[in-house]
């Protein structure tokens, strides 16, 4: 009994710490289904977020993955301005060869009984076909295929928002944010990876390129002239930016010594191991450091779209401005000489703040 005590308490402390509403357990045996899904913050709207499937090695880690997340896509929601608030969700199983129709709309129905206070779509190891069996249960969900009335792949937005983010980065330190003759290494080359990828190479960018999947490796640096380069030598590379697009946690003790980037913008959740430590010391090296949640928003603009409605015009013009926050935030950063993401945390939260007392004054 002491045991059990134990673990509900140190669960419900992580919820607090982190400011989280609702943490919901999904287990159906007979799909195989085990997920966590995370209600951080619903002050500016219901939460929205992706629904990732991974291995995970252990429960733990998982809620660590989700509780990390969905705080993320609170501030992302918050900084880009959308009237969402923050959520995500962890399916805990191989999606190469665990995953089913039946498990999904299972999934499906688990979301239904959160009246709308949680919308998912697709993330790290689900597709626009699982959002449409997810569909089948539930109408909140997003990400599904423009063939029944979604907003389609939200990948190609995802990355016009880091080239975006990108582009200003550059302007801050070189002066300018012509990219013609910089140097990137895009690492993990999935969907969004690949489109940045593409979208870098278009400006002239002499891009490297790292996967875990050798196959795609060569397939995408053939495809686009890129440099394939192996894992190990990614932070010892001489190059301007590093754009990480895999999973997170990559800018840690140990890769921050090795690097000589001027410059890290990428796609991936949660890049900082630790916010605090490795955001001063990203600061200490005069390494830019663009908010992974504030520049990886594109995906989040695009099914925040299909929820309102918005077309493809306005999605973009609401993408573009990813260019003019990221500037902000170094301005920010800059006049209080502050890492990158407390600049960004502040503005976020400084929206829910304003949000709430309106809210509260009626």
């Amino acid at each position: 009994m002491s045991a059990n005590t134990t673990v509900v308490t140190s669960i419900l402390d992580q919820l607090s710490s982190l400011g989280h509403k609702k943490v919901v357990f999904c287990n159906d045996p007979d799909t195989g289904l085990k997920a966590i899904i995370a209600v951080h913050d619903t002050t500016l709207g219901p939460a929205l977020g992706g629904t990732r499937m991974w291995s995970y090695a252990t429960e733990a880690e998982a809620l660590e993955d989700v509780l990390r997340l969905s705080r993320g896509m609170t501030y992302k929601a918050a900084i880009t301005g959308l009237n969402l608030g923050g959520g995500t969700a962890v399916i805990i199983g191989d999606s190469r060869k665990g995953k089913s129709e039946a498990m999904m709309r299972s999934y499906g129905r688990f979301i239904k009984n959160l009246n709308g206070e949680f919308i998912t779509a697709e993330d790290v190891g689900t597709t626009m076909r699982d959002m449409e069996y997810i569909r089948m249960e539930t109408s909140h969900v997003t990400g599904v295929p423009e063939s029944i009335g979604g907003a389609g792949d939200p990948s190609p937005v995802s990355a016009k928002g880091v080239y975006l983010g990108i582009k200003a980065c550059v302007k801050e330190v070189f002066g300018t944010d012509v990219l013609a003759g910089r140097s990137v290494v895009v690492q993990g080359i999935g969907s969004v990876g690949e489109h940045l990828v593409e979208l870098l190479r278009n400006d002239n960018v002499e891009v490297f390129v790292s996967d875990i999947n050798e196959e795609r490796l060569q397939y995408v640096a053939k495809k686009y002239k890129a440099k394939a380069v192996e894992a190990d030598r990614v932070f010892g590379l001489d190059v301007d930016i590093y754009a990480p697009c895999a999973l997170g946690a990559t800018v840690n003790d140990s890769t921050i010594p090795k690097m000589k980037f001027a410059i890290i913008a990428g796609s991936a959740n949660n890049q900082l191991a630790n916010e605090q430590t490795h955001g001063q010391l990203l600061l200490e090296k005069n390494i830019l450091f663009a908010p992974d949640y504030l520049i990886n928003a594109g995906g989040l603009i695009n099914c925040y779209s299909e929820l309102t409605g918005y077309g493809k015009k306005r999605t973009m013009q609401l993408t573009e401005n990813i260019y003019e926050a990221t500037r902000n935030v170094i301005k920010l950063s800059k006049a209080e000489n502050i890492p990158t993401i407390r600049a960004a945390n502040r503005i976020a939260e400084q929206r829910i703040i304003d949000i709430k007392k309106i809210k509260s004054s009626f």
